[in-house]
């Protein structure tokens, strides 16, 4: 028995989905714009910046031998904002000057990218790339339906990622409102349209969507009272309609409660009173330090041991074209206007987001 439970409890350290609890949703605006926030937590610290890139840049795209430049090379069409990951120059996060906008989530459990041969290596690029084309490469969803199916993603791995494949699966959301998840299972491109507007980590997409009719019961509105021969049972206060919403850090609750929570924002918000609106949001997904412990080789964090905690929160606004970002250790929100971006500059850039907490001093 005592062999058996070891075993048991070396299998689920093993297997379990311990970190990385990444959650995104879009709200919309009552004058035609859209907000998208999203959380990236990780185990292992990603030392993201801010990254800018401008059109007409250059891009080198790695190939299956894990170089860049052996990959489809590409130059930039659309200007594009957000944040990098591990010190590299592609984009984990951002919108780009259309609008669309979207980010990685993980998913070690699920991810298989395409088995691509040297000979097609320059038709393809590294699975942690497939973002930072999309923005710049596309204005709609609809636009990256069709580029997505002319390019293979390949399981080239990242040195700084322990030398594996960043096992991950994309969301995107376009100025019109549009909303897809890309994900690669068993080696094949699966574009899926988005209703719910919601993404997180494992399963696949399609199981997130059947899980929500086991929920159909959840409601913001307050429930009655309880009858049973004439007495009246109240609910003990307020929030009786949400009442058995997952409040646990699985990214099956999480993705529900993005669901309900995103859904029950009032649509009468403005697009700018939105971005309050997503701020507020995010917060039911902010994990404090040690709620979730990772274990060294685990596919989820980074396999590395240690604490998850929620690295940076992102919102932006594709309507006013403004990207905010608020980091772990310093919670204010700090901006990035695109209408002032040098779309036209020379090189990309990187612009230091770790900055020292401040207040507002009242007295």
């Amino acid at each position: 028995m005592k062999k058996l439970l070891s075993i048991l409890i070396a299998t689920s350290l093993g297997f379990a989905p311990l970190a990385n609890a990444c959650t995104s949703f879009l709200l919309s605006g009552n004058d035609g714009g859209y907000v998208y926030g999203r959380t990236m937590e990780f185990g292992l610290p990603l030392k993201s910046q801010l990254m800018t890139v401008p059109r007409n840049i250059a891009m080198l795209g790695v190939g299956v031998d894990g170089k860049p430049g052996t990959g489809r090379n590409w130059t930039t069409k659309y200007a594009t904002v957000g944040m990098n990951g591990l010190g590299l120059p592609i984009l984990v996060d951002g919108m780009n000057e259309k609008g669309l906008v979207g980010g990685l989530l993980n998913a070690p459990n699920t991810a298989v990218f395409q088995a691509v041969a040297p000979e097609q290596s320059a038709n393809s690029i590294s699975s942690a790339q497939i973002l930072t084309y999309a923005l710049t490469n596309f204005a709609t969803v609809e636009e990256v339906k069709v580029g997505l199916k002319s390019i293979m993603v390949n399981r080239s791995t990242i040195p700084q990622f322990g030398n594996k494949t960043a096992p991950i699966h994309m969301t995107l959301h376009d100025a019109k409102g549009k909303s897809i998840a890309v994900e690669y299972i068993q080696g094949q491109l699966q574009i899926t349209d988005n209703p719910t507007h919601v993404m997180t980590n494992d399963p696949v997409f399609a199981d997130h969507l059947a899980s929500i009719g086991n929920y159909a019961n959840l409601s913001p509105v307050e429930k009655d009272p309880l009858v049973i021969n004439g007495t009246k049972f109240y609910p003990p206060s307020t929030g009786s309609g949400l009442h058995g919403l997952p409040g646990d850090y699985l990214s099956t609750s999480r993705f529900i409660r993005a669901v309900f929570l995103s859904k029950s924002v009032p649509t009468t918000h403005s697009t700018e009173r939105q971005i309050n609106s997503a701020w507020h949001i995010l917060g039911s997904f902010d994990i404090p330090p040690g709620a979730v412990q990772t274990v060294a080789g685990s596919a989820y964090g980074g396999s590395v041991a240690g604490i998850e905690v929620t690295e940076w929160s992102a919102v932006a606004d594709n309507k006013n074209m403004t990207y905010f970002i608020k980091m772990y250790d310093n919670s204010n929100v700090q901006k990035f206007d695109m209408k002032k971006m040098d779309i036209n500059a020379k090189e990309i850039k990187y612009i230091n987001v770790d900055k020292p907490q401040t207040y507002i001093q009242l007295n």
